[in-house]
Parts: structure tokens; C-alpha cells; sequence
């Protein structure tokens, strides 16, 4: 598939570049601080990253004085096997070159389909941060070639930690985990019970 980059005017629609913040000490930490994994790995709150001074300045105007975490999602990956929406815009910061692939949440269906024939692929250069728009479906970021990927993840705290309800039934069928909204693809090797929403390719990169 053609791989557009975050600065291109397509991307506009799903985010926007993160401008007036410096993110360079993340990006150290990130490289310093966090693993590189063959498998995937998110975590969704560091205390290594918290600790940088952009945390206070990401929660004071990034998020309007809302209380955030910093976490990361690194490793390899080449595939789509599912996607996700919270209620809330995320913050990707690239320490590495990586591939966002991502859609508009009001393409999903009234039965909770999506096709993935809709997905577009952007490039996300290393030193750049992106805002993804609540409504826009993302999941893990793709590898660049060979090599792996280290993308910091900024979110509202408390999102993406384990659920204490169950939850069943119209969109609470999709809840994850705390503000974490997830439609699976048959392939993508997710835990038994997720929703398997994805129609079409399990798009490879």
C-alpha cells in the first residue's frame, strides 16, 4: 500500500503535528530507557519518561491541566491485526522511524465492522510527534524495514489499564480495557473474547 507521511496534507484528518513543545529528552529516554523487543510491548505508564520535564508542560497545555501518562509502544511489527479509539486524542512521539496505520471511527459499521480496505499508512519520522484525533483508529505502530520501533504514547491517566467490570453488549462489546475501544482481526492473534470486527486484509507493511 502507498505510505503517505504525517506532514502530507492527507494526514490532516487524522491528526496534526505537535509543534512548540520540545519532545528531544523524551526521545533520549525512550532510547535509553526502554527496551526494543521482537515482539510488541506497550506499557502504558514509565515513571523513567514521567520523570522529564515535558511531562509537566504535555499536562499543562497539551491537555488543558489534565493529569497524563507517558508510556511506550516498542518492538517489530508489519501488520495491521486489529484497531482501537479511546475518547481521547493520544500523542505518538517517534524515537525511531515507524508507520502509523489508521482510519476514521465513523467508517465502522452499526454491527461494529470495519473494512480494512479504508486504512491509510503514514510515515512518522523519528523526532516528530503526532496528535491522533480521538476519532481516528490506530493500534501499534509498524516497523520501517528491518528495524524495530520506539514511539512514546501520551495519554489521559488511567487509560489502557485493566477493566474491573465485565462489559457486554452494543459498543461496551469493543471496551478492552479502560478507554480503550477495540475491534480484532480473525488473523491478529488476539486474547480469546475480543471483538473480531475486521473485514478484508490483515494489511501487511
Amino acid at each position: 500500500m502507498e505510505i503517505k507521511k504525517v506532514t502530507d496534507p492527507e494526514f490532516r484528518k487524522y491528526g496534526k503535528i505537535v509543534e512548540k513543545i520540545d519532545f528531544s529528552g523524551l526521545i533520549r529516554a525512550l532510547e535509553e530507557k526502554t527496551p526494543l523487543p521482537e515482539a510488541v510491548v506497550y506499557e502504558p505508564s514509565v515513571e523513567a519518561l514521567e520523570a522529564e520535564p515535558v511531562f509537566q508542560l504535555l499536562e499543562g497545555k497539551a491537555y488543558g491541566e489534565m493529569p497524563v501518562q507517558i508510556g511506550y509502544c516498542n518492538g517489530h511489527n508489519h501488520k495491521l491485526n486489529a484497531l482501537e479509539y479511546h475518547r481521547s486524542s493520544e500523542i505518538n512521539v517517534a524515537a525511531t522511524d515507524a508507520i502509523l496505520l489508521v482510519g476514521h471511527q465513523q467508517d465502522i459499521t452499526p454491527e461494529f465492522t470495519y473494512d480494512t480496505s479504508l486504512v491509510e499508512a503514514f510515515l512518522l519520522p523519528k523526532g516528530t510527534a503526532v496528535e491522533v484525533y480521538a476519532t481516528t483508529l490506530h493500534y501499534a505502530p509498524c516497523s520501517v524495514g528491518n528495524q524495530g520501533f520506539r514511539v512514546g504514547i501520551i495519554l489521559p491517566r488511567g487509560t489502557n489499564y485493566p477493566l474491573k467490570d465485565v462489559h457486554a453488549g452494543w459498543e461496551d462489546q469493543l471496551l478492552a480495557a479502560t478507554n480503550k475501544w477495540l475491534i480484532g482481526h480473525p488473523e491478529g492473534g488476539l486474547p480469546e473474547g475480543s471483538h473480531l470486527g475486521l473485514v478484508g486484509e490483515n494489511i501487511t507493511v
